[in-house]
């Protein structure tokens, strides 16, 4: 996609979001079914994933790991987000590769100590990119890439999450 068309495309939006800021406020849903076992099934619209136990807390491997998948989330994001920023400085990347890795200490997961927290420990995003662009030019892209990255942002700056349960009847 040329600077222009993605100007183009995304111009009339911008301009209705200002008019209509609540117009700009769109709810994601996931949604996951109880599969067999320890398991979750989860339908991305796309695909059908089944997301299980990590081998380190005693899954086989045969199913996705949902710390997996939040890396794998921050990677598309960034990705996605890397090429429109580019295109939209009229930057051309050739290639490019996004990586996101994270420590976790699974003896928080299985409650081997309580002082161990549940969760990454860290969290880090490394881009490899081919371009002709010079490096301040890049470094101002991954920049903007960054503040507009909405993975890595929520990451950064963790909302408020409720949790609720609802018998089913």
């Amino acid at each position: 996609m040329k600077q222009e068309e993605l100007s183009a495309l995304q111009a009339p939006l911008k301009q209705k979001y200002q008019q209509d800021p609540e117009g700009a406020v769109i709810t994601l849903r996931a949604e996951g079914d109880l599969g067999e076992g320890i398991a979750c099934k989860v339908d991305t619209g796309h695909a059908l994933i089944e997301a299980g136990l990590h081998p380190a807390t005693g899954g086989d491997g045969s199913q996705a790991c949902s710390g997996d998948m939040l890396l794998e989330a921050l990677a598309a994001c960034a990705g996605v987000t890397l090429r429109a920023v580019a295109t939209a400085f009229g930057v051309d990347l050739r290639k490019g590769k996004v990586i996101a890795e994270g420590d976790l200490d699974f003896r928080g997961t299985l409650g081997v100590t309580k002082e161990t927290p549940v969760g990454f420990k860290e969290i880090r995003l490394k881009f490899e990119t081919e371009s002709d662009v010079d490096e301040a030019t890049m470094n101002k892209v991954i920049a903007v890439t960054e503040r507009y990255c909405v993975v890595l942002q929520t990451i950064r700056n963790a909302p408020p999450v409720s949790v609720s349960v609802t018998a089913m009847n």
